[in-house]
């Protein structure tokens, strides 16, 4: 059965449902209000106004995760778990992310003093990098030379690397098939010597 959304995330999905559909600028808290049918007193609970969404795409990400990783093949040796949950993320973040909001998100993170919410160790993200990281090693999938945490950090690093290069690219290219191209090239380094990737 699954897991009902919490209010904070029925918020954050209707909010970037709607920036999809109708761009960041004409979409009002009103509109999320009655998308994600709370009241403007929870909407106030949890931000301050739309701009501090800026800053939930990160749980919009995790949340896509968390989706995805049951349905990967336990089989699969786990350095093609960890290239095929990029590619798939990527995808989404491709066709249902405006480039301009995610160069915002992008740039704020660089800027900021304060929260750094995409390098929070307290993620989804990083708790199922780690899981498979360590899954990884184990299995003789990933070099035993790295640790757990250098693993998460190469995969963190080129996943945001692609990120970051479409940003100032101006979207000039399909994200979804430009990382499919590219992160097993970037993540090959981390694959134990002998091992091929799953068939």
């Amino acid at each position: 059965m699954a897991k009902k959304p919490s209010t904070k995330n029925r918020i954050i999905t209707a909010a970037w449902q709607l920036f999809r559909e109708k761009g960041y600028d004409e979409t009002t808290i009103e509109d999320i209000i009655s998308l994600s049918e709370t009241s403007k007193g929870t909407f106030y609970h949890y931000f301050s106004g739309k701009d501090s969404l800026l800053s939930s795409l990160s749980d919009l990400f995790d949340s896509y995760y968390e989706e995805l990783l049951p349905q990967l093949d336990s089989a699969m040796n786990t350095v093609d778990k960890l290239v095929t949950l990029c590619c798939k993320a990527h995808r989404m973040i491709g066709d249902s992310i405006q480039p301009e909001l995610l160069a915002s998100l992008y740039s704020s993170q660089v800027v900021t003093k304060g929260d750094k919410h995409l390098l929070n160790q307290n993620r989804f993200y990083y708790h199922m990098i780690y899981q498979l990281a360590d899954e990884g090693i184990r299995r003789g999938d990933i070099r035993s030379d790295l640790s757990v945490r250098e693993i998460a950090r190469i995969f963190a690093m080129c996943e945001r690397a692609i990120v970051y290069d479409y940003c100032i690219s101006g979207a000039a290219y399909d994200l979804g098939d430009y990382t499919a191209q590219m992160i097993p090239l970037l993540l090959e380094g981390i694959r134990a010597p002998g091992k091929k990737t799953t068939p």
